[in-house]
């Protein structure tokens, strides 16, 4: 399968050299760059979030293969959809699919199903490949996406990512954005309980803090697998890079989106 970008001119710019110039914008030249188990990043248009995604990617040595995390906002396929083959285009060009490793993890899942649908107009997974590209353009991916609140679910998934990614040369990509149309004070309260729980590597206090205070970060399982793969995978420190939210862009603080990036090691 071909996936053709669905938000190119909408979430970033679909010209390549617009593109390319607007990362530029984001990255942090001077940042030192870490060798990464799991990193977290957001997915709104570059305008707002593009800050954040550029200080995640500034840090990260990033190895060929790639998991990609996301949630499915658009409700299509199933609860927890992986594509094992293909090809996903950018304005950057092609990335192609590990096959062999997207089989792999499938066979240790008993939640992931193979489903390009949940990905063809999903978003969350899209606006972090030309941020990839940028900086290694050889990238090879394997996609997820997740709905639902099964805590078990995330944590079987994230079981299987570590089962398979032993060899230490995958890199794991969550996609969330934090909390949702909220005033800035009451998204920042929010947002600061879920960024402890990930700083603190605890993805069942992450799961809880997130449904018993409301906090509408759309990628909580996702970033519940990544810390639990993570955990398996050895990982000992997660580092905040950058927080703001949408306020800090246009300006209006009644109603924000939150943008947290993490790199784990």
């Amino acid at each position: 399968m071909i996936r053709k970008p669905a938000v190119a001119g909408y979430f970033y710019p679909r010209d390549p050299l617009r593109l390319r110039e607007q990362i530029e914008q984001y990255i942090l030249p001077s940042a030192q760059k870490i060798k990464a188990i799991a990193a977290v990043s957001p997915h709104a248009g570059y305008v707002y979030s593009g800050s954040v995604a550029g200080a995640v990617y500034s840090h990260l040595q990033i190895p060929q293969k790639v998991v990609l995390l996301g949630p499915n906002h658009t409700g299509m396929g199933a609860r927890a959809s992986i594509m094992t083959q293909g090809t996903w285009i950018t304005p950057l060009g092609e990335v192609k699919i590990d096959e062999e490793l997207a089989l792999e993890i499938l066979e240790n899942s008993q939640f992931l199903k193979e489903d390009a649908q949940a990905h063809s107009a999903e978003h969350s997974l899209e606006v972090q490949l030309p941020f990839l590209q940028y900086f290694r353009p050889d990238i090879r991916i394997v996609p997820i996406v997740l709905m639902g609140t099964s805590f078990e679910m995330a944590q079987e998934i994230g079981q299987a990512l570590a089962k398979t990614l032993k060899n230490g040369e995958t890199l794991i990509i969550s996609s969330t954005d934090m909390s949702h149309y909220e005033p800035q004070e009451v998204a920042a309260k929010k947002d600061q309980a879920a960024i402890e729980a990930i700083l603190d590597l605890d993805p069942q206090a992450l799961y809880q803090r997130v449904i018993q205070e409301n906090i509408s970060m759309c990628g909580v399982m996702p970033t519940v697998a990544a810390l639990v793969a993570s955990l398996l995978l050895g990982a000992e420190e997660a580092r905040l890079v950058n927080y703001m939210t949408s306020g800090d862009v246009t300006g209006d603080y009644s109603q924000v989106v939150g943008y947290a990036g993490v790199v784990i090691h």
